[in-house]
């Protein structure tokens, strides 16, 4: 039976890899405008189609959503900073660590089963994810913590998800992001303020759809499949993100970029392939 979780997940990476791309063409924007239009664009679709389809706006567990919505925003400052001060591969690679923390808060949060041999699986991604950023001078430990923070936040954003599982439409987890985002980055934004010309509009407009595209996606894969494993899936944006800067930025690779892909890829693959058989198992036994 095909795992549209996996589905999902995968059409969720594409398009944050498009909006990735976006974000980095606009370096020249403060981070928190940047935040703040693909906010404004978010809530303005997620309210039309929740009021249009007689969906309550503010849900049923709103501590969990408030959460989900602070964490989400912290987590996405944090991942434009980054996408706009590093390479966009090394930025990226730092900020798709969130799987990782992911899976280690969701053992707390969701009571997320893991079993140990998963831990090795993810140990290698990371090992992966270490090796393709290698010794890259360009980043700062500023950089380096910023995007850190950024996955960290991410993680915890993405067990809100989980944990609002069967009790909310996706519809409504997306819009808790940008009605507590639009305040927060519109404060900061007004005292400094870049109008933004020609081309930039048309980059902003792309950063709203891509992330809207891809939050909707990702949302219904972690309402809908297994926390770990869709969470892993999240390490192939690394690769997304190789294509599209070698596409845009010229962004060369070597025998170790190559060799860092290689063992990301082992790492999701063996995860995805125990949950597979994990999931065969308890079929049989019912």
């Amino acid at each position: 039976m095909k795992d549209q979780g996996v589905n999902y997940m995968l059409l969720a990476g594409f398009f944050f890899a498009i909006m990735n791309v976006c974000v980095k063409l606009v370096t020249h924007l403060p981070t928190l405008e940047v935040v703040l239009f693909r906010s404004l664009f978010s809530f303005v679709v997620t309210y039309y189609y929740l009021r249009k389809n007689n969906i309550p706006v503010f849900g049923n567990n709103i501590p969990v959503l408030t959460m989900r919505g602070i964490a989400g925003c912290l987590g996405l400052i944090g991942s434009f900073y980054t996408l706009q001060h590093i390479p966009l591969a090394s930025a990226v690679t730092i900020n798709y660590l969130s799987p990782f923390f992911t899976a280690i808060l969701g053992i707390f949060i969701v009571k997320q089963k893991i079993r140990s041999i998963q831990f090795l699986y993810f140990a290698i991604s990371i090992f992966g994810v270490f090796l393709l950023k290698g010794f890259d001078f360009r980043i700062t430990t500023l950089d380096l913590t910023i995007g850190l923070g950024a996955a960290l936040f991410a993680g915890l954003a993405y067990n809100m998800i989980s944990k609002s599982k069967g009790s909310e439409h996706p519809l409504v987890v997306i819009f808790y992001f940008p009605l507590l985002t639009i305040p927060i980055v519109g404060i900061y934004s007004i005292f400094h303020w870049k109008t933004p010309i020609g081309i930039d509009w048309l980059y902003l407009l792309l950063i709203g759809i891509t992330a809207q595209v891809a939050q909707y996606y990702m949302t219904l894969s972690y309402q809908s499949a297994n926390l770990s494993k869709v969470a892993s899936l999240n390490y192939l944006g690394v690769i997304y993100a190789f294509g599209f800067g070698y596409i845009f930025f010229e962004e060369a690779f070597d025998s170790k970029t190559l060799l860092a892909i290689v063992i990301i890829a082992i790492g999701v693959i063996l995860n995805i392939l125990h949950n597979n058989a994990q999931q065969v198992s308890v079929i049989k036994t019912k």
